[in-house]
């Protein structure tokens, strides 16, 4: 079994730090969100797998990667537009050749070993596995709707949810899956969705399932999820590198890069990148933030590289 991890999005709910760090390397609780990822690969005894990235970013995510700690053997592949998750899959086509593999999406972390999916997929030699989890908002996500294990029929966002199994980011396929990515017709959104795919597959008649993730799963793509998930797995403690110096009282939920530094009354609930320099009258709470950052206020929900500050409602 090979491993993709889809990692070419823009990130543009983390604007602006995600215009100069690329969001796959953007630190949750002192590790980049690509790490987790990748650990989870190798916990499930994936060896090969190829990152999908998109033109502008690669190199950096190349770079990023190198210097972290993992025994995966990786590949690159580019998706040259953005044109959804199931186009994503495509472009690492002759990687994987005619090999089942696991798709992963970058932005997801959970806080449990995903290696019993993959163990469940090969056990019941089906054609298609989901990881699924019941949500609250299910219209936020594509819904599977199921009997007993098998999905009958899958929606991306429907409006009015009959089911509130949400897909929860992670996939395993047999070859069998691309005759239905070949057949894709954009959605009305004009992408090629994975959801559509997966659909393909039970008009098709092939045996598609869900599993139902009973952990914690993060989906990081936004502030307050980001700041959620790193709140999660600090457990109220902080992650300050050794070479980081902070003036001020440092408070629950803190992660701080190598080499940054921080000025403020106190902070909490944040997080902040390596080699960032701030200061800040009050307190910081809640907040991402990279490069030089000045304020004459406290900062709460926001995202700031430097002298740009995107303020964030939740």
């Amino acid at each position: 079994m090979k491993g993709v991890i889809l990692a070419a999005g823009r990130g543009t709910r983390l604007y602006p730090v995600t215009k100069h760090i690329p969001k796959p390397l953007v630190p949750v609780a002192g590790k980049p969100t690509i790490l987790y990822g990748l650990e989870q690969m190798q916990g499930m005894g994936i060896r090969e797998v190829c990152i999908v990235v998109n033109p502008d970013l690669g190199d950096q995510i190349r770079d990023g990667v190198r210097a972290l700690p993992t025994d995966v053997q990786l590949s690159y592949a580019i998706q040259e537009k953005p044109l959804g998750l199931a186009h994503a899959v495509a472009a690492a086509r002759d990687f994987l050749g005619d090999s089942p593999f696991c798709l992963y999406l970058g932005d997801a972390i959970y806080d449990q070993s995903l290696a019993p999916f993959r163990k469940r997929f090969e056990d019941l030699r089906c054609d298609n596995l989901n990881l699924v989890q019941v949500v609250p908002d299910p219209e936020r996500f594509g819904v599977a709707y199921v009997e007993g294990d098998r999905i009958t029929k899958l929606v991306e966002k429907p409006k009015k949810p009959e089911s509130n199994l949400a897909m929860a980011g992670l996939y395993f396929f047999r070859p069998s899956v691309w005759e239905a990515i070949e057949t894709l017709e954009p959605s009305a959104r004009g992408e090629y969705e994975i959801t559509d795919a997966i659909q393909g597959l039970v008009e098709r008649g092939k045996d598609v399932r869900a599993a139902v993730f009973e952990g914690r799963w993060f989906d990081t793509g936004t502030l307050p999820s980001l700041l959620a998930c790193s709140a999660a797995l600090l457990g109220g403690a902080s992650a300050v590198a050794p070479d980081a110096s902070i003036n001020g009282k440092i408070g629950p939920n803190v992660s701080v890069g190598r080499g940054a530094r921080v000025s403020c009354d106190e902070i909490a609930n944040s997080i902040v990148l390596d080699g960032a320099d701030v200061e800040v009258p009050g307190a910081i709470r809640n907040a991402l933030l990279g490069g030089h950052v000045r304020s004459d206020s406290p900062l709460e929900n926001v995202v700031a590289y430097g002298d740009e500050i995107e303020r964030i409602e939740v």
